[in-house]
C-alpha cells in the first residue's frame, strides 16, 4: 500500500474515533484535500477492501483496514513519543515528522524505538 493510502486509512481511524462516523467530507475536511480526490481514494480503499461505503454515504473499515489503520497510527504514536521524549522535539514537529517516518521505516527500527519507549515508561 502506497503512503497515501495508508494517510487515508489512519485518519479515517482517527475521524471514527473522535467523530464516531466518517463521511467523504470529513476527510476532506481534515486533510484539506479536494472532493474529487477523496473520491478517487475512497474508490481505492473499497476496491481493496479496507473500507465499504453506505448508503448514506458513511465510510466504514473492514477488518482488514481497521487492522492497517490501527498499525499506522500505532507507529505515529510511538515515533511521535520518541521524538518528543527523547530527542525533545515539539510536538507539532514531532506529530509532523512521526507522519512521514511511519510510511519509511524499517520494521526492526520501528521494534528498537518501540521497546525503547515503553521501556522508558517503565
Amino acid at each position: 500500500m502506497h503512503e497515501s493510502g495508508e494517510n487515508y486509512l489512519e485518519t479515517i481511524l482517527i475521524l471514527q474515533n473522535k467523530l464516531g462516523f466518517v463521511r467523504s467530507v470529513d476527510i476532506a475536511n481534515e486533510l484539506d484535500y479536494t472532493k474529487p480526490s477523496i473520491s478517487r481514494a475512497v474508490s481505492i480503499l473499497k476496491n481493496a477492501d479496507y473500507i465499504t461505503v453506505e448508503e448514506s454515504g458513511q465510510i466504514l473499515l473492514t477488518q482488514k483496514g481497521r487492522d492497517k489503520a490501527s498499525e499506522i497510527y500505532d507507529r505515529h504514536r510511538i515515533i511521535a513519543k520518541f521524538l518528543k521524549q527523547t530527542l525533545r522535539v515539539s510536538g507539532e514537529t514531532a506529530d509532523q515528522d512521526a507522519c512521514r517516518i511511519e510510511h519509511i521505516i524499517s520494521a526492526e527500527t520501528f521494534e528498537k524505538i518501540k521497546e525503547y519507549v515503553e521501556k522508558d515508561n517503565q
